[in-house]
């Protein structure tokens, strides 16, 4: 057990992006302006599934200053990156409203709107699928007839063809027919919720150029830069090495900016236009209709347990609306099967989860990855049960959390170091929330008080060998730089990185200097900067980067202090004799090596260089889902308070609280932070958002007036957050990822207290006042 004493880890530093963001003078992708840039503007689909007859774009040239008009002919093939089933600009046909049918490039931006408007598309109308469950039928349309011949990119992905199942992975663990008939008491419930929108503050936005040597240089707002690298390369036979990816600061994602869809768009219009910089920014409404949302989520979850209320049995069935196309989906499917237990020991698991095609905006990447949605169907079936049960919700819980020893549904073995302690989070969580004072209190004659709780659980689903590369550059005056191409969100990483290099190198924070911006040209690979897989990756990088600058300076120093390199140690910017600190020799008089009276000089600049890789990685068995997915397991518990008016349905978030063991917290007050702005924004989902769809699959909330966020005033009065800390032994410091984690079980805690004040089951999103009044009114059924 490590119990040195720690001058950095573990301390709230100061984000390193403070001042430059509270004073405004941060510059996102957007922000910029070149003389000669180009504007794109898309053409996109009226209709949510159609064949495209004719595209008319004699009216679009008329327009001053239109330099191309790109059409799906000029590229007609599909990406994607899971499954290959997306063409970046419609051909034959439209599966979703918003999508993009043609790119109009023009001088300035509005000329590119008009013209835009100018293109008129023919379309013959087809069958509209405008749900999982009618998607799921046997006769439904087909949104796409030739899934069968989709080129897979990864292995984890079954489309089903002649269905519109983009994908079916399966877990089976025990025997669950034998355990369901040996049940002493069942449970079984549906759930269901539509997509919605990740709404970060910053739409995305991209400028690519082909400059006269062939490199393709693009800025863009993403979470991968690496991934557009390789899409060019996979898909356009770009060279990787002539593609240069440049990512500034990026204005909120919440994992929306992890998948690749402007980035191709740009790329063809400026190949268009004889390689010209061209720019292509979505407005709002753009950004909510036509980029990629959030899942749409439809579940049936049945438990059994034996008289004691142990959990014997459990069977799950998740409904996965990806959309028009799998992306990430088909990701997402997956993740939701291999922790579909939620936090919970169960030996006999059968579960089925589905990626399904409808006439939606495709879906992608949102904070969990899928986790929040099956939280919310696991934790609301578990309440059902304890009533059914008459048990007390925790004690519930707490019978059956999983521990040490256990097995995940994939069949992975836990341990104190992977999996974390569930169960002093739950215990921390109904101190804070004040269980015991009661679930449901009336506290005036049309005002109710209630509770409810949620356990969480996510594994860092990385690719088997996702990786991260960091290098730490001294300076003359022995200040470091830091190197890496993790992204900045918003969430605090450059800083967390920062504190990990200051610690290993003993330094202060202000001796540390992270570079904010990335840039694939000089930046080691790193894989994604999603799944609160950054602070594992490439915080284990800068480790060992800082590790490889002081094996560095040691073999510098031991030669100026005429001594043995394992006799000498660093701290305070310097690096000096064990047995007698006061003799050493200061960074900044060998960080670019040391030069001798004589003017002889040895040893050369500092720079650290550091990697790590995902070890032990398996995927998942096609049949049965065996395998080791993630290295790690983050667990917590969640509890939402609410005061519930009985005359009107509407209803006041009292409390929001949020215990999580991550591992070594590095940094307490980014930490709580991240798990404060979780929080609202899973409330935010479970409360009010969602998009609605007509019955030709338009939508109907395509902006920020009419798509209904949580607003100023109705977040919790309360955010109440703490840490319990079970290092993790393969962690940097101990520390595991932490950054969805806030998210996941608010809607399951939300749900299960409002279906605690109302009396009620609430098994669909959003929880509006007319939802619980409605639900109420039909006794629940």
């Amino acid at each position: 057990m490590d119990t040195s004493i720690r001058s950095t880890v573990g301390k709230s530093e100061q984000r390193i992006d403070t001042v430059e963001k509270a004073t405004g003078r941060v510059r996102y992708v957007g922000d910029y302006a070149v003389p000669g840039m180009l504007y794109a503007k898309l053409v996109t689909s009226t209709e949510a599934h159609a064949n495209i007859k004719a595209i008319d774009t004699t009216e679009a040239w008329k327009v001053p200053g239109v330099r191309a008009i790109v059409t799906g002919e000029v590229f007609p093939f599909h990406i994607g990156p899971i499954l290959a089933d997306r063409p970046p600009l419609a051909f034959e046909k439209v599966r979703y409203y918003g999508e993009p049918v043609a790119i109009v490039v023009a001088d300035h931006e509005h000329q590119g709107k008009l013209a835009a408007s100018l293109v008129k598309v023919e379309y013959e109308q087809l069958p509209v699928v405008n749900s999982v469950k009618q998607a799921f039928e046997t006769g439904a349309p087909l949104v796409h007839t030739d899934s069968g011949q989709y080129m897979k990119i990864i292995s984890d992905v079954y489309p089903v063809p002649g269905t519109n199942i983009g994908s079916h992975i399966k877990i089976r663990k025990g025997d669950f027919g034998t355990a369901w008939a040996a049940c002493a008491e069942t449970v079984t419930a549906t759930y269901s919720f539509n997509l919605s929108d990740h709404a970060a503050l910053e739409t995305r936005s991209t400028r690519v150029e082909i400059n006269p040597a062939g490199k393709v240089i693009v800025h863009s707002c993403t979470q991968s830069p690496f991934t557009i690298k390789k899409v060019l390369n996979q898909f356009f036979s770009i060279e990787v090495g002539n593609i240069m990816v440049h990512v500034p600061l990026v204005g909120g994602a919440f994992g929306g900016k992890g998948t690749i869809q402007l980035e191709p768009l740009a790329y063809l219009a400026s190949k268009a236009v004889g390689g010209k910089m061209v720019k292509l920014q979505f407005e709002r409404e753009e950004d909510m209709r036509t980029a990629p949302c959030h899942i749409g989520f439809d579940a049936t979850i049945k438990l059994g347990v034996d008289k004691g209320g142990k959990l014997l049995a459990g069977q799950y069935t998740f409904l996965i609306d990806s959309g028009a196309y799998t992306d990430q989906a088909a990701g997402i499917t997956r993740a939701a099967a291999l922790d579909c237990t939620g936090p919970y020991d169960i030996p006999n698991v059968w579960c089925d989860s589905y990626c399904m095609y409808t006439n939606h905006p495709f879906a992608t990447s949102f904070r969990g990855y899928g986790h929040p949605e099956l939280t919310f169907a696991v934790e609301r079936t578990m309440d059902q049960l304890a009533r059914k049960l008459n048990m007390d919700p925790i004690q519930l819980r707490l019978l059956n959390c999983i521990k040490p020893g256990d097995t995940t549904p994939t069949q992975s073995v836990l341990t104190a170091s992977n999996i974390g302690d569930v169960e002093k989070c739950m215990l921390r969580a109904k101190e804070i929330i004040e269980w015991d004072k009661g679930e449901r209190i009336e506290v005036g004659t049309e005002i109710v008080r209630s509770k409810g709780i949620s356990m969480i659980w996510k594994t860092s689903t990385t690719a088997t060998n996702a990786q991260a590369g960091a290098v730490l550059i001294f300076e003359a005056d022995g200040t470091v730089n830091v190197n890496c191409a993790a992204i900045e969100l918003g969430q605090g990483t450059k800083t967390i990185l920062g504190q990990i290099a200051a610690e290993t190198l003993k330094m202060g924070m202000d001796k540390i200097h992270v570079t904010m911006e990335v840039n694939t040209q000089y930046d080691p690979h790193q894989w994604r900067t999603v799944a609160s897989s950054t602070t594992f990756l490439a915080g284990q990088a800068v480790l060992a980067a800082a590790k490889d600058a002081i094996t560095q300076l040691k073999k510098t120093a031991a030669i100026v202090l005429q001594c043995a390199e394992e006799d000498l140690d660093v701290g305070g910017g310097r690096v000096y004799l064990k047995p007698d600190p006061s003799h050493g020799v200061d960074f900044k008089d060998i960080a670019l090596g040391y030069t001798f009276p004589n003017g002889h000089a040895i040893g050369g600049q500092v720079v650290g260089v550091g990697k790590h890789i995902q070890r032990h990685l398996t995927p998942m068995d096609k049949e049965t889902g065996f395998g080791k997915p993630g290295p790690w397991w983050s667990v917590g518990a969640q509890a939402v308070e609410v005061e519930w008016n009985e005359r009107d349905y509407t209803y006041k978030i009292v409390k929001a609280v949020t215990v999580l063991d991550g591992g070594t917290i590095i940094n307490p007050m980014t930490a709580t932070q991240q798990m404060r702005g979780g929080m609202y924004m899973g409330l935010s989902f479970a409360s009010t958002e969602s998009f609605i769809f007509n019955e030709q699959g338009v939508m109907q909330n395509p902006d920020l007036r009419n798509y209904q966020l949580l607003r100023f005033g109705e977040q919790p009065a309360e955010y109440l957050v703490d840490f319990i800390e079970t290092p993790s032994a393969d962690g940097p410091y101990g520390a595991r990822g932490i950054g969805e984690y806030g998210v996941i079980g608010m809607a399951a805690a939300l749900a299960n207290s409002l279906s605690v004040a109302a009396q009620v089951e609430l098994n669909e999103l959003p929880l509006i006042p007319e939802f619980i009044w409605r639900t109420k009114k039909e006794g629940g059924k």
